[in-house]
């Protein structure tokens, strides 16, 4: 298997109604995409649209893709301009705006929780599959409360504590996307050997994190795969990347790459197509799921082993 995205299975969207989720960032994302089939089936032009909302172009891409609040009286213009009158649709998209208006469950968090980082969170709730590479560290998507202190510690040295607790259980609120009911069906992480043999945290903390791994690998939706040191030394790349894919009538696939305190998104599609053949090589490059469970095992009892 490879990460191609004819090998993915999409989540239709276009046949019957569409499902309303209960997170408002993927409220906003489904009312989007529901608006742009819309606007598209009707043969209504972005310059079009945007002079019913007495906007741009921009804003009405951006509430196409579902990265702004859409404001009631647009979205009742836009149905008007585009002749809706089924009471089936009406009900969806009012049900939609109502859930756009919650609160995130991430609210609480925001004072840790920058912009380019609600946007992840907002992504990650809408994929269907979520690949990602990581040299460093175990992928935040599979870290333990311990494991994800030392990094953020690491990583912000003046940092209070009431902002890494913070921090991590935001970390913990993203992983419920891998959760039952969840729209993820897949996360494939593609780990750097020295992952496992950097010991963040320490022995006891490293031994509990491998044992996590192992508990996440048994599920269904979940893999992990170890790249050794020998086998892609002309290819490893040296920094992180995730690749986000969506469901039919959901954003286009997109690359984010994370910093210190920022991160890039690169939805161009030639561009996503270099990282996307770059984490297929990777793929073919890594041990596979046997041999990757045996590395993690082993790494598990090394650190059990110093932590006794």
């Amino acid at each position: 298997m490879t990460l191609s995205p004819d090998a993915v299975e999409s989540v239709p969207f276009g046949d019957g109604p569409h499902p309303v989720p209960d997170r408002p960032s993927a409220a906003m994302k489904v009312l989007g995409s529901m608006l742009r089939d819309l606007r598209t089936e009707r043969g209504v032009g972005l310059q079009a649209a945007a002079q019913v909302v007495r906007g741009s172009r921009s804003k009405i891409s951006r509430l196409e893709r579902g990265e702004s609040p859409p404001k009631h009286h647009d979205v009742m213009d836009l149905l008007r301009a585009y002749g809706v009158r089924e009471p089936a649709t009406l009900a969806t998209v009012d049900d939609l705006l109502r859930k756009t208006d919650e609160k995130p469950w991430w609210h609480r968090y925001a004072d840790v929780t920058p912009g380019w980082l609600r946007r992840l969170i907002s992504l990650e709730e809408s994929a269907t599959r979520i690949s990602t590479w990581e040299v460093h560290v175990v992928p935040g998507l599979l870290q333990t409360p311990a494991y994800a202190r030392a990094v953020i510690a690491g990583g912000l040295p003046d940092a209070e504590p009431h902002e890494i607790d913070q921090r991590v259980a935001l970390r913990r609120g993203r992983q419920e996307v891998l959760g039952n009911g969840q729209r993820t069906e897949m996360l494939i992480a593609l780990l750097d050997e020295s992952v496992l043999e950097r010991p963040v945290g320490g022995a006891a903390v490293m031994a509990d994190q491998m044992r996590f791994l192992l508990e996440a690998i048994e599920r269904r939706r979940v893999q992990v795969r170890i790249v050794r040191f020998a086998s892609a030394t002309d290819l490893t790349p040296p920094s992180s990347m995730t690749l986000l894919r969506f469901p039919h009538g959901g954003p286009q696939e997109m690359v984010y790459l994370e910093h210190v305190e920022a991160a890039t998104y690169i939805s161009r599609a030639r561009d996503v197509e270099r990282y996307r053949a770059l984490l297929e090589r990777l793929y073919l490059a890594a041990e596979s799921r046997t041999r990757s469970k045996e590395m993690i095992v082993a790494a598990h009892d090394h650190y059990r082993a110093r932590a006794a």
